[in-house]
């Protein structure tokens, strides 16, 4: 039985509680770049716990990191985090995508706590098998042309810099976090027509192994959709959408749109966060 939750959460409290979720997959955060919205996740990871942590590649932009060396102390704070949690028992599981492909050459070894895997089968908490990978096997233009897709990145880099200056005069003007990224994928016909392919190849290619459902992320777009009997899960990314996707303890699966989350927290009555 698949379990899919449309209903939004409890909100994160101001008072210190913490959500604990059995599971929470995060992707493409993209450390080592101006994009990674290092603060926003922050505040995720001090907000939320889980049993289980997966890491579903771009975690590190080694891409970025061989043309300018660029690491603020915000991203030395979100490994910190990520390492803490191993440490006080959270199970780790670190699948490199294309942008950390280096730690590809570790799989099978644990450092600190945190296992480096190629994939994985999840088992979720109502039974189902769950192929976990970074996505990138199925992207024709990474597969093909490899030169095609370093001067997208470039494309894309220079647009996350353009929106991190948006969204600097949206805060500045009391106004909600916006994905500038995200708003131009859904308005470029050739986008949402990739994107929606890659979608379906990922799920055939999850139907062929006989399991449930697939989570990957590599795309930047969060989503949950059903091919036939396979469940599609992309945990989306932390550079402009700062999704993740989360499995409840009764097995129901979830995007915490962490913007959303925020505004939501911000925007709340002193009465109701009391009785959060």
């Amino acid at each position: 039985m698949k379990a899919i939750s449309s209903i939004r959460p409890e909100r994160p409290g101001k008072t210190g509680t913490r959500r604990h979720f059995r599971t929470i997959w995060i992707s493409d955060i993209h450390l080592g770049t101006r994009g990674c919205n290092a603060e926003m996740l922050i505040d995720f990871l001090d907000n939320v716990d889980s049993d289980m942590l997966y890491l579903v590649g771009d975690i590190i932009d080694g891409w970025q990191l061989k043309k300018r060396f660029y690491w603020p102390t915000a991203h030395n704070d979100i490994v910190w985090r990520v390492m803490k949690r191993a440490r006080r028992g959270t199970r780790v599981i670190y699948i490199p995508g294309n942008h950390d492909e280096m730690f590809r050459n570790f799989t099978g070894m644990n450092f600190g706590g945190v296992e480096i895997r190629r994939k994985m089968i999840h088992t979720t908490a109502d039974g189902r098998k769950l192929l976990i990978l970074h996505g990138d096997e199925f992207d024709a233009i990474m597969l093909a042309h490899r030169w095609l897709a370093v001067v997208g990145d470039a494309a894309y880099t220079a647009l996350m810099v353009l929106n991190r200056h948006v969204n600097r005069w949206r805060q500045w003007l009391g106004m909600p976090y916006w994905s500038l990224s995200k708003t131009a994928k859904h308005k470029v016909k050739n986008a949402v027509a990739f994107i929606s392919r890659f979608e379906e190849i990922v799920a055939h290619e999850a139907e062929r192994r006989h399991v449930d459902g697939v989570v990957c992320g590599h795309i930047h777009t969060a989503e949950i959709r059903q091919f036939g009997h396979v469940t599609y899960y992309n945990d989306g990314d932390w550079v402009e959408g700062c999704t993740a996707l989360v499995e409840h303890h009764d097995g129901r699966m979830e995007i915490l749109h962490w913007g959303d989350e925020i505004a939501l927290r911000d925007n709340a009555p002193a009465d109701i966060e009391l009785a959060a």
